[in-house]
């Protein structure tokens, strides 16, 4: 018998309307969005549900939502199979936070408003429009890394920061120097480079202010031994211990999302499904490109993509 992995997506996979029919159907969900309201002493729950969609998109409001959302997901899930456990967590950034409530690492509203001052740090680390991101397509890992070092050797920071999948990684970093890697990258044979329509330029060293206030937030909330073994984004391995996931968190901030790592050692490790859950299929399609094609892939969002999942068995 396989093994089982929830995944928990990241920034990006937020939408408007997320959650509103799930809340309606499903009481542990509208729990969830209920002490999230409470927690952040604003509506959250309204921002998700009916928008507006710029401010939703705001990486102070955008970090809690997802969290909240696919906190409220499982919430659905465990209120019908509440024994089942899978045998690892994992996140991609942002998603680690949700990755760890799901391992009672993390209790739910210390969580909520810790990504949400972590989104504010990261807003304010650097001024608009001095950091960017850009998606390199089809050119290999050691090869973009070297193009980096170059152009930060030459005074425009920039780094690898998301390993997505194979032919897939995000670069982050001064915004002149995103500019300058992206350019060589193309010389140097990637197929694309696409700028990535974001309000900083996270994963980078550029983060580090951010890094250095979350943690002093961490240090103020109580953080446990994981029940399950959570991979972390910085080191692609599982975290357990209370003190390594702070370290883990803090780094996380500043250091490349290793995502392709990450599923590669679950597979590894005998995973055979991965369950998506929260709002969007944005790691559905990236594990699709990083497993065996016959690995069960499935995305949990509704009530409607729950039922087939306790139909199909786990």
């Amino acid at each position: 018998m396989g093994k089982v992995a929830f995944v928990f997506p990241g920034q990006g996979s937020q939408f408007v309307g997320m959650g509103q029919a799930l809340s309606e159907q499903s009481e542990a969900a509208r729990s969830v969005f209920q002490q999230a309201d409470e927690a952040l002493g604003f509506s959250l729950s309204g921002l998700c549900f009916e928008g507006p969609e710029e401010e939703l998109r705001l990486t102070a409001n955008t970090q809690p939502a997802i969290l909240t959302m696919s906190v409220a997901v499982l919430a659905a899930f465990q209120e019908k199979q509440p024994d089942f456990q899978p045998d690892f967590v994992a996140g991609h950034s942002l998603g680690e936070y949700s990755a760890l409530v799901a391992a009672n690492a993390l209790r739910f509203s210390d969580a909520v408003k810790t990504v949400r001052a972590r989104g504010q740090f990261m807003e304010e680390a650097v001024p608009a429009g001095q950091g960017a991101m850009s998606a390199v397509l089809n050119m290999d890992r050691a090869a973009l890394s070297a193009v980096c070092e170059e152009v930060t050797a030459s005074g425009h920071p920039v780094q690898l920061a998301n390993m997505n999948c194979a032919g897939q990684i995000v670069i982050s970093g001064s915004a002149e120097g995103v500019k300058l890697a992206g350019e060589k990258a193309k010389e140097a044979g990637a197929k694309r480079v696409l700028p990535l329509n974001v309000s900083g330029p996270f994963h980078s060293s550029l983060m580090q202010p951010a890094a250095d206030k979350l943690h002093a937030v961490l240090a103020e909330v109580s953080v446990a031994d994981a029940k399950i073994p959570v991979v972390a984004n910085v080191s692609a391995r599982p975290v357990t211990e209370a003190a390594s996931i702070v370290d883990s968190l803090v780094k996380q901030v500043s250091a490349p999302v290793l995502w392709e790592d990450s599923v590669q050692w679950m597979v590894e490790q005998g995973v055979t499904t991965f369950v998506e859950i929260g709002p969007g299929k944005v790691l559905a399609g990236l594990v699709k490109k990083i497993a065996p094609a016959d690995t069960k892939i499935i995305s949990v969002q509704d009530m409607e993509s729950l039922t087939e999942l306790l139909n199909g068995g786990l």
